[in-house]
């Protein structure tokens, strides 16, 4: 795959992000593609449907499975803002997923590369390529962006001494 590829297919789940900002959900965007047709776009929606397992890539591999009319995702790669949590990364090696591009690391959940290295487990029968950083520093700032504004949001007003 091309880098120039990669960073097109981020840019859209960057878009997928930022309209999961603007819904009040954690800005995390995913795009199922094979060569250069997008198959799916999803962003998260863990608190508008409440279900815990409304991630964004998991919503985005339901969408591809039902495009493409198979649960097997071969020669398909996803793009995602930001680094697979443990239920995610499990997803997309079940799915046979060929490649993952990922934006940002996650310090707290990810499983592909910080806390785990599930995508490419030997152990398991099917692994993914993994390509990590891909706009990171955008995916990052969407992140921050969201969770500033909620944090300001959250906190009430410092009284001003006399």
């Amino acid at each position: 795959m091309s880098e120039a590829l990669d960073e097109s297919m981020m840019r859209l789940a960057l878009e997928q992000a930022r309209q999961a900002a603007e819904a009040g959900e954690v800005p995390v965007g995913a795009v199922v593609y094979r060569g250069e047709e997008v198959l799916a776009k999803a962003y998260n929606l863990r608190e508008s449907r409440a279900d815990p397992t409304a991630h964004a890539e998991i919503l985005a591999l339901r969408l591809a499975a039902k495009a493409v009319g198979t649960w097997r995702l071969d020669g398909c790669a996803i793009a995602v803002t930001l680094e697979p949590c443990p239920m995610c990364a499990g997803a997309l090696v079940n799915s046979r997923i060929e490649r993952l591009v990922y934006g940002a690391t996650d310090p707290k959940m990810g499983c592909v590369d910080t806390m785990y290295e599930l995508c490419t487990d030997s152990r398991f029968n099917h692994r993914l390529e993994v390509c990590s950083g891909v706009l990171a520093d955008e995916c990052v700032e969407v992140l921050q962006a969201f969770f500033k504004a909620r944090r300001g949001k959250d906190k009430p007003p410092k009284p001003r001494p006399e």
